[in-house]
């Protein structure tokens, strides 16, 4: 060993680096800088810029919501996304060991990994759901297509069924304004059939067992996709995170093609700029932009911790973030286009048949599917897309839970059981997403995507801008990036971070409160009871901040509160870079004397060691500062 280390330290190496550089090994790197990019553009483009993004689009403004939708993706989006990309790939650490730029904000990196477990448990839900409409898709019809069958109701009007067909006088417009009651059968296909939907939240009934086994199948998708980490999900998004743009490219040329597809698309497009003064416009894309990217999630930091320490996240934060945005755009012009045929088959306005979340991608557009010739066919591309964009996004959050949770115990074995720590994650989370198949499940996993993941991000992004930019501070970090890239980072996001984006982070946390609502499904409005139990779900990541950061006060050295407070907000000795080749300046390696005598490194010149110890006092020694020099030389 002794003379393994004597002849790295003649090559030039630091002494310990070669243990450093196996341990970040062992921890796992992406293959190369493709990987990385694909893997977050499939966690940040995920089901909302499809369910989401062109439902907010028409409902504020049309082409005028694009207006202060790229004015908060300039000034918020990727500045944002930047700073956690390079947050987490100068440490190479997840979301809880980037702390240790400011240990008493560890509690920041406890509520992100809480975020990603609600997260996580109910958005597998959706991505079973998509696997179940996709399995019965492979069928001749589609079995929303007509009234006909055991689970419809006297109200149900389909647009293909024969009995209206027959009523050559009666056009569908009257029949809609005779029939107030009109359900489509895609929606009792939904509320009657695969949910088979209780009245209440609390009346969970029974478990739809297709649904769980669909719930089993992607899961086990996720933990084999997991199964090594990033080195086996690096290799799954070349498919998973491109080929939904194949797909929304074949759904975007069949759907221009159809008839009343150009009225939709205007719906989408035509600007209202008189809406352009409203505050709500504002605040929704504030908001669509904040939580599309995945800010605040923890997955940014974990999926850049496997970086290079000198890969460029400056260029990755704006080409991922501006695909983000792009994508959400053409998704609307896929979804409005077989909207408007929809509606136009109907004679009915585009805003008749426009949806948003589950009501959009399991009623609305496969009720549109149905229309056309071959409706199987784009029936099961469709849902095979919304499972590749859920899975991309599943797949960052799993890591980020498992990643968090090994560089936190941080030993070899632990390392080497990785796969077993997924394993366990993904049985924990199949078993607590088992409540969200019962008959009422809807109802809780809508609670969980309205309260759990909503003003605790943003509670947890502010803090976190505040703690890096004013508790560690901007200059040291502006060093850390110069460090880390190169240069420096743009003095437009110096700005930025500093004063603009925490800015409008507090502008949209003050405009979801002041646009609050209790949260409803349909007719359905949530009791007292089950809105309480979710603004627990959101304060339970939020707690943790607060809690963490009294116990460091407590644990902290310190005659008085202050000394504490200094001490629990200073950066640890073992922040920086992870691999010693990388750590310079002010992070230069001291070594102490356990490492010392574990590594049995003799001194490049041992005559002037012997002398400076002989020179120094007994208690103190000298060995440390010949090893500092060392290691500079």
């Amino acid at each position: 060993m002794a003379d393994k280390c004597s002849e790295g330290l003649l090559n030039g190496a630091v002494p310990g680096e070669q243990g450093k550089q196996e341990k970040t090994v062992k921890r796992g790197n992406w293959g190369n800088q493709i990987e990385f990019v694909l893997t977050s553009v499939g966690y940040a483009v995920g089901l909302g810029n499809v369910w989401r993004f062109p439902y907010l689009c028409y409902r504020n403004g049309g082409g005028a919501f694009m207006f202060p939708y790229f004015i908060m993706l300039v000034f918020c989006g990727i500045p944002l996304f930047f700073m956690e990309l390079s947050f987490g790939q100068f440490a190479s650490q997840g979301c809880l060991g980037v702390w240790r730029v400011s240990p008493m904000f560890k509690g920041v990196g406890y509520g992100m990994m809480v975020v990603s477990t609600y997260i996580g448990i109910y958005y597998n839900v959706v991505i079973c759901i998509a696997f179940y409409y996709f399995f019965v898709s492979m069928t001749r019809v589609l079995p929303w297509t007509y009234c006909s069958n055991p689970w419809n109701t006297p109200d149900c009007v389909g647009v293909l069924d024969g009995n209206v067909s027959s009523r050559v006088a009666l056009n569908i417009t009257q029949l809609l304004n005779t029939t107030q009651k009109r359900t489509s059968p895609s929606e009792e296909y939904w509320r009657r059939y695969v949910l088979n939907l209780s009245d209440d939240i609390g009346n969970l009934g029974e478990v739809r067992l297709p649904l769980l086994g669909c719930l089993g199948v992607s899961w086990v998708v996720v933990f084999l996709c997991l199964i090594k980490g990033v080195k086996s999900s690096g290799k799954v998004v070349y498919f998973t995170a491109t080929f939904p743009y194949v797909v929304l490219t074949i759904l975007f040329v069949r759907g221009i093609t159809l008839e009343g597809a150009v009225t939709g698309i205007m719906y989408y497009l035509t600007p209202q700029w008189d809406k352009i003064l409203n505050a709500k416009v504002w605040g929704d894309a504030a908001s669509q932009i904040f939580y599309s990217l995945g800010c605040a999630w923890g997955g940014l930091i974990t999926m850049a911790s496997y970086n290079k320490f000198n890969n460029n996240c400056y260029r990755d934060s704006i080409i991922i973030s501006i695909t983000n945005c792009a994508t959400s755009v053409y998704a609307g012009f896929v979804i409005f286009s077989i909207l408007g045929f929809m509606a136009n088959h109907l004679g009915v306005d585009v805003s008749k048949v426009a949806d948003h979340g589950p009501g959009l991608a399991f009623v609305a557009y496969p009720e549109a599917l149905t229309l056309l010739p071959i409706s199987p066919l784009w029936s099961i591309l469709f849902f095979f897309m919304l499972i590749l964009l859920g899975l991309g996004t599943q797949f960052c959050l799993l890591e980020t839970l498992v990643t968090a949770i090994v560089d936190e115990v941080g030993n070899e074995w632990i390392i080497r059981k990785k796969t077993f720590v997924t394993l366990g994650v993904a049985v924990a989370g199949f078993l607590l997403g088992i409540p969200l198949t019962t008959q009422a499940g809807i109802y809780w996993l809508l609670l969980m995507d309205n309260y759990a993941a909503s003003f605790s991000l943003v509670v947890i992004s502010c803090i976190m801008c505040v703690a890096i930019m004013y508790i560690y501070g901007h200059r040291n970090y502006f060093k850390d990036i110069e460090m880390m890239l190169g240069f420096p980072p743009p003095l437009f996001f110096q700005i930025c971070w500093r004063f603009i984006s925490p800015a409008i982070i507090f502008f949209i946390l003050v405009f979801t409160v002041i646009q609050y609502r209790p949260i409803s499904y349909n007719e359905y409005v949530y009791p007292t009871w089950a809105i309480s139990i979710g603004f627990l779900m959101a304060l339970s990541s939020v707690i943790c901040i607060p809690i963490y950061a009294i116990y460091k006060v407590c644990r902290s050295e310190g005659d008085t509160l202050l000394e504490r407070l200094k001490n629990a907000t200073k950066a640890s000795k073992d922040w920086g870079p992870a691999l010693p080749e990388h750590r310079s300046g002010r992070y230069a390696p001291a070594f102490s004397p356990s490492t010392e005598s574990h590594l049995e490194v003799q001194p490049l010149q041992p005559e002037k060691g012997q002398s400076e110890a002989a020179a120094a006092s007994p208690v103190q020694g000298s060995n440390g500062s010949a090893h500092s020099q060392d290691s500079r030389l």
